[in-house]
């Protein structure tokens, strides 16, 4: 063979985050060896994989068609070497997660895949739709599992599980004594939302598009217990998912609001990139996935714990 699986990490690298400085330090060698990788795998084979924007390395049409096809070689190459070292795992995975998502199931369902397949590694991230599915658009990690819709074209999303917002305020906050509210009383109150670009915020947006401009939104957040905080000191009403309020409805400590007529479901997705290889490992997480959801009618209704020990 005229190229390496070294040469094939650094291209990889390099054209995940278009930069030889960044993938030097993921791959943990120095620029001028990640450089000198990149430019040998070049001159070999008499190709450029790359257009030169200054320091800025782009993807050109053929170094597009290649990186799929070397990260399927290279998972395969780490599951020969998984096999070969009497490694009980399933390899590493790279999971995104949105912010609800992985603060809610995705935490506690790489818990029981661990306790599954005790030999593989897992790094999970945890960020908004729009980061999550350009993450996964430029094979910066496996799969994704959001919130949000996903209309980019070279991802497959497949429906996982319902889930619902919720509108929800403190205890004494007047809406919340009534237990009700019509929109022109939701134009009337402050609000803490998520940010823009988040699922949560989407769906919430579609939902109250006819006060949409109307609405006296004091704070924007990224997480959903800092939404929940602010709530809960009485700055204003929220409305996130029914899954991160399932304790605190459960305390009393925060009450939701019902509004005729108003939708805030929404499903919760699987993001996978068309041209990424599935290894075992992926299979086996998203197949967990489906299971922990198979009988459950919306998200707050999964119970975690009883799969690991099936």
């Amino acid at each position: 063979m005229r190229y390496t699986l070294r040469q094939l990490e650094v291209f990889v690298a390099v054209g995940r985050y278009q930069s030889a400085s960044r993938a030097a330090e993921e791959l943990g060698l120095s620029q001028s060896a990640t450089s000198t990788a990149l430019a040998e795998l070049e001159k070999q084979f008499d190709v450029r994989l790359f257009d030169r924007f200054g320091k800025r390395l782009q993807l050109n049409e053929l170094g597009h068609q290649l990186l799929p096809r070397a990260i399927e070689l290279l998972d395969r190459a780490a599951e020969v070497e998984h096999a070969l070292n009497g490694e009980a795992g399933l390899a590493h995975l790279h999971i995104g997660a949105t912010v609800t998502i992985g603060n809610y199931l995705a935490s506690l369902l790489v818990g029981e895949y661990l306790q599954c397949h005790p030999g593989s590694q897992i790094k999970l991230g945890v960020h908004n739709t729009a980061t999550v599915i350009q993450q996964v658009a430029h094979f910066e990690i496996d799969f994704g599992l959001v919130e949000g819709d996903c209309q980019h074209p070279e991802l497959e999303v497949e429906n996982w599980v319902a889930d619902e917002l919720v509108i929800f305020a403190a205890p004494e906050h007047p809406l919340a004594r009534a237990g009700k509210a019509t929109l022109a009383e939701l134009a009337r109150v402050p609000w803490i939302v998520r940010e823009a670009g988040s699922g949560t915020r989407q769906t919430f947006d579609a939902a109250l598009r006819h006060i949409g401009s109307k609405l006296d939104i004091r704070l924007e957040l990224e997480q959903t217990e800092a939404i929940k905080r602010a709530v809960e000191s009485g700055l204003g009403v929220g409305c996130i998912s029914r899954l991160a309020l399932r304790d605190a409805f459960q305390r009393g400590s925060l009450v939701p609001i019902a509004v005729d007529g108003l939708d805030l479901s929404r499903q919760f997705h699987f993001v996978v990139h068309k041209q990424k290889f599935r290894t075992p490992g992926m299979q086996a997480f998203l197949q967990l996935c489906r299971d922990v959801a198979a009988n459950v009618a919306v998200s707050d209704e999964i119970v975690l714990g009883r799969h690991a020990a099936a």
